[in-house]
């Protein structure tokens, strides 16, 4: 006894026997399998297309914050050229009392600041030789390793020490 049936695509099916349908079960077995197959290929492809778009945000704000630091670095060769003048300013200071001179070094001073550039401390401080270069040990009554004398002072631009402060420290 034949069984007859249209399908939705107006294609006439027929079944002859139990085992046709059986063949069918097994297509439709097999259909669903590749449609699990491919679900899962797709959610892996996702989540591996997310990271590479989360990896490339990180890379561009790494690279956005390294353009910032090369902006904010970029007069560092300039700052240390000035520098031996700040320094030929303080001695002249030092030697006389000319209010000009004063006037200028403050100046030079203050649009190095705005700048970014900050002294060392150096005198009175326990050494450290990240900020400091130790020239000479003197004996003295302060404890082993203080800051007695400050030779030539250092600067940070930025917090980042553009040159270390050239000290004598007590033995």
């Amino acid at each position: 006894m034949s069984d007859k049936k249209n399908s939705p695509a107006g294609e006439e099916i027929k079944y002859e026997s139990e085992e046709d349908t059986d063949g069918v079960d097994k297509k439709v077995k097999k259909a669903k399998d590749k449609l699990k197959t491919c679900e899962k290929e797709r959610t892996e492809y996702l989540a591996g297309w997310q990271r590479a778009k989360a990896d490339y945000i990180n890379l561009q704000r790494e690279h956005e914050q390294k353009i910032a630091d090369y902006f904010k670095f970029a007069n560092e060769g300039l700052i240390l050229e000035i520098l031996p003048i700040l320094d030929s300013f303080e001695a002249a200071m030092k030697n006389g009392k000319d209010e000009g001179i004063k006037q200028l070094y403050n100046q030079l001073l203050s649009i190095l600041k705005s700048n970014g550039l900050e002294e060392i401390k150096a005198l009175g401080e326990k050494f450290n030789p990240e900020l400091h270069e130790a020239v000479e040990t003197i004996k003295s009554d302060k404890s082993e390793g203080i800051v007695v004398e400050e030779i030539q002072k250092g600067y940070k631009l930025h917090n980042k020490v553009i040159r270390p402060s050239r000290v004598k420290i007590s033995k």
